[in-house]
């Protein structure tokens, strides 16, 4: 591995988002609908939090109960919003930064995503399995 690549090679530039604001129903459908495991929160294209599949389903107990995610999401959609649900201060990763970098915070955090941005704009996203993946092809 080069010590010092960008993380423009491995990481997502085409990044799926949430918008301040969006129910929780929402929230659930894209998460169904793209397979992805985390969801930047955005305003005005400035990354202002995250969510992951994993913070929804603390919040979907229904779900243990047999309810349908129909029923689940009208009241979540009452009940919680999105900026309850997300993480408003994600730990980010600077466009000009390494894959090491990456790794290095990645291997000691307890979360499996970098939204990369350059000032407060997001413009890609990290995870661990796109370290991992990179790793794989140099094997």
């Amino acid at each position: 591995m080069k010590r010092n690549e960008s993380i423009s090679k491995i990481m997502k530039r085409q990044v799926i988002t949430l918008t301040h604001g969006d129910p929780i129903s929402r929230i659930r459908k894209t998460f169904t609908d793209t397979g992805v495991g985390h969801l930047p929160v955005v305003n005005d294209g400035q990354l202002v939090g995250i969510v992951s599949w994993t913070d929804l389903m603390r919040v979907s107990f229904g779900d243990a109960f047999g309810e349908s995610t129909d029923a689940v999401d009208a009241t979540l959609d009452h009940t919680i919003t999105l900026e309850q649900l997300m993480e408003p201060n994600p730990v980010t990763l600077d466009h000009t930064a390494t894959i090491r970098d990456a790794a290095a915070i990645l291997s000691k955090a307890d979360f499996h995503s970098l939204p990369v941005v350059d000032g407060e704009h997001l413009v890609g996203i990290v995870t661990s399995s796109d370290l991992i993946s990179y790793l794989n092809e140099l094997l």
